[in-house]
């Protein structure tokens, strides 16, 4: 096993937490839940977390490198003009809108809409897991600025917390209606928006 693999019993239960509390919510989902889910036992879930809480915190850290490696390996991500990669990202987006509702919405943004005020660690994880994503998002788009709108007066990390805001509430209309319409619409606007801000690659 390489030294940075997680154990396998411990890998199932955080990529089934990431399911069952994106369809379920924290406060629903309990221990048989994901141990169900996972296929393992309950003495399995307690000899590697203390307490849901304690697996919910693993399972955000586990997300954010998932879907770390997931833009990353993106074929948008290799283009060599930034603008593109910006305009990848969100057509990466909008085709993972292909699956079922919990499959393309975030686990980061579900937790935080239910745990801000009662769950501290939960609310920080997901705030450093969610900004990490923003500034990472943010160096295409200041890269494109520079090349496509050096005299604008808006900053990238501003859009780069726009682009998430829209989408994290695109995924809230999609669970609201079952359906990602509202979604697809959503980055429609956005790609005109970003359009406007960038200008022509011409």
């Amino acid at each position: 096993m390489s030294p940075h693999a997680l154990p396998p019993s411990r890998q199932k239960i955080l990529e089934a937490a990431a399911d069952v509390v994106r369809a379920k919510g924290y406060a629903a989902t309990t221990v048989d839940d994901l141990c169900a889910a996972a296929r393992v036992t309950k003495g399995s879930f307690f000899h590697h977390f203390k307490s849901k809480e304690e697996m919910v915190l693993a399972a955000v850290a586990h997300w954010g490198s998932w879907t770390d490696g997931i833009f990353a390996a993106a074929p948008y991500a290799a283009d060599a003009d930034p603008r593109a990669r910006v305009f990848g990202y969100l057509d990466f987006r909008r085709d993972l809108l292909d699956h079922e509702v919990p499959q393309f919405t975030c686990l980061m943004g579900t937790l935080v809409q239910e745990t801000y005020a009662t769950h501290p660690e939960v609310r920080a994880a997901c705030d450093r897991g969610m900004s990490s994503h923003v500034a990472w998002l943010t160096r295409d788009i200041e890269a494109a600025r520079l090349q496509y709108a050096p005299d604008a007066a808006w900053t990238a990390e501003s859009v780069g917390y726009f682009i998430q805001a829209v989408l994290q509430g695109s995924f809230i209309f999609a669970k609201a209606k079952q359906d990602a319409a509202v979604a697809r619409g959503n980055l429609a606007h956005l790609r005109r928006y970003l359009e406007n801000l960038l200008g022509s690659p011409d």
